[in-house]
């Protein structure tokens, strides 16, 4: 664990008290300068509440709201009776939002291979609402894939599959510690993901998920929710996953549409109405 130093001058000439910004804002961005230029490293410990007032002369509330912001904001982790570290950098995907690129391919193409703890594998009854959504009859038989998936042995997202097992029944005794879903249902059932639809949201963690991803009861959680589909249409997953907030986020690149274009055709969202059953 590094101490990040406090006798730096910057801090000293940050406040500018002619400003409408609030004290606490411009010590937020201050401290968030320091790093965003990479003078304080990830695991870093920052100065402590009574030196940052004496180095930005301002008061204890104003300093601890600036870091209650930053906190929020996953800028820095506060450790009850150790300090304030500056927090790992998050994990961004762009696939998972607008794209059909699965998460092992998109982590492993930027040289951050996952490595999955399969916590559950094998065939159960479709629920009505997996049903629903794989277009399948009540009960019918599905493989649930239950994975934790690490990055660089820390825990980012726990995900669960369901597939149609009898698309792809070699699914129930694949290996997949350490290869990608899809690569194996195209290579080794001949089926190609071809569209999707996804859908995210905020939740927080309970008992189950904050003890697999060694976080918090309680804490955020952003919940990706998707149908995945064959070039025929045939739906060939149901996709949960939960991921934590302060270590991923997603990246999205939208396209301003030409004079009369339909916003729905472009986004790939048709006229069904409600889907996510």
């Amino acid at each position: 664990m590094t101490v990040a130093d406090g006798n730096d001058d910057v801090f000293r000439n940050a406040i500018d008290r002619n400003s409408a910004l609030p004290y606490y804002v411009q010590v937020k961005e201050a401290l968030r300068g320091r790093i965003e230029d990479g003078f304080w490293s990830p695991g870093t410990r920052i100065p402590g509440e009574p030196q940052l007032c004496r180095l930005f002369d301002v008061s204890r509330t104003v300093v601890r709201q600036a870091l209650k912001d930053m906190e929020y904001e996953g800028l820095v982790v506060r450790e009850k009776g150790k300090g304030t570290f500056v927090a790992e950098p998050k994990i961004s995907s762009r696939s998972l939002v607008h794209s059909l690129t699965g998460f092992y391919e998109d982590m492993d193409a930027r040289g951050l291979t996952p490595v999955n703890q399969v916590l559950e594998q094998g065939i159960v009854p479709a629920s009505a609402k997996i049903a629903s959504n794989l277009r399948l009859e009540d009960l019918a038989p599905v493989i649930k894939l239950t994975r934790l998936r690490f990055i660089q042995d820390e825990p980012i997202v726990l995900v669960t599959s369901y597939l149609p097992y009898e698309l792809c029944r070699e699914l129930v005794k694949a290996d997949l510690a350490q290869q990608s879903l899809y690569a194996f249902i195209e290579r080794h059932c001949g089926l190609v993901v071809a569209r999707g639809r996804r859908r995210i949201d905020a939740v927080v963690a309970g008992d189950y998920e904050s003890g697999h991803l060694k976080i918090e009861k309680g804490s955020p959680l952003m919940r990706v929710e998707s149908v995945s589909y064959a070039q025929d249409g045939t739906p060939l997953e149901y996709f949960l996953g939960l991921f934590r907030s302060d270590r991923a986020r997603f990246d999205v690149e939208i396209v301003r549409l030409k004079e009369g274009g339909d916003a729905l055709e472009a986004v790939g969202i048709d006229q069904e109405g409600s889907w996510l059953a």
